[in-house]
């Protein structure tokens, strides 16, 4: 985790911007002492919501399978993935 002050936001910028986009991690702002911003790369950004993203459907196929759903086997899916690939060629 990484915590600066807004006094270092405000008279260095270009220091914070790096250490972001080195770590692509997010950069905490703090104001008087307490937390206040969060500052992150927009690749480390998108790369979040990607994941998240990601996560939600994973969690909507989820519980569509628990409810009931129709699943399909891996060997199947593989054969699927494999003739689509196939028309394609």
């Amino acid at each position: 985790m990484f915590i600066k002050s807004s006094t270092t936001l405000r008279n260095d910028y270009n220091s914070i911007s790096k250490l972001a986009h080195a770590k692509k991690e997010p950069v905490y702002i703090t104001r008087n002492g307490e937390g206040d911003l969060v500052v992150m790369s927009i690749e480390a950004f998108e790369e979040r919501e990607a994941m998240l993203d990601l996560r939600e459907k994973i969690l909507q196929a989820e519980e569509q399978r628990l409810a009931g759903a129709e699943t399909t086997s891996l060997k199947d899916a593989k054969k699927r993935i494999m003739e689509r690939i196939n028309e394609k060629l």
